[in-house]
C-alpha cells in the first residue's frame, strides 16, 4: 500500500476494528507536539475519539485542527494525517455503538462532574503506510 488520499481498503479497514489504540498528536499553540494514546473508532471513512471538552487535546484542535494518527505497531506502520471536526453535542448513533461493541464504553459520559465530553472526527487527508513516509 501507498500514500493514500482515499479510502484504506479492506485489509486496513479491519486492522483498524480491531486496534485498541491510536497515538494522536496535536499542534500545542507554540509549536509543539502533544502526542497521547487514544481509544478510537475507524466508521465512515472517519477516526472518531471522544476527549474531555477542556482537555490539551481538544484545546489544541480548537486552535489547529491538524493532526497526525499513529497505530502502535511499528513494524507495520499506519499514519494517517488529517484535520478535526469537535463535535459537542449530536454523537452519531452508529459511532456510539461502535465504541460500545469494541471498548464496553461510552465515549459521551463524563469522566469528571461538570466537565462536557465532545467528539473529535478526523477526516483523512492522506494515509502513510511502510515504506510510504517522506
Amino acid at each position: 500500500m501507498g500514500d493514500l488520499s482515499t479510502d484504506p481498503g479492506p485489509a486496513l479497514r479491519k486492522r483498524l476494528a480491531a486496534e485498541r489504540n491510536v497515538w494522536l498528536c496535536t499542534v500545542r499553540p507554540d509549536g509543539s507536539a502533544h502526542v497521547t494514546p487514544v481509544w478510537f473508532v475507524y466508521r465512515d471513512s472517519r477516526w472518531w475519539i471522544g476527549v474531555d471538552g477542556d482537555s490539551v487535546k481538544a484545546g489544541n484542535v480548537r486552535a489547529d485542527p491538524r493532526v497526525s494518527l499513529a497505530l502502535e505497531d511499528g513494524r507495520s506502520p499506519v499514519v494517517a494525517e488529517g484535520e478535526v471536526s469537535l463535535l459537542p453535542d449530536g454523537f452519531p448513533p452508529g459511532v456510539l455503538r461502535v465504541f460500545a461493541e469494541k471498548y464496553g464504553w461510552d465515549p459521551t459520559a463524563r469522566t469528571r462532574p461538570g466537565v462536557p465530553r465532545v467528539l473529535l472526527s478526523v477526516r483523512v487527508r492522506r494515509w502513510l503506510l511502510r515504506g510510504t513516509a517522506r
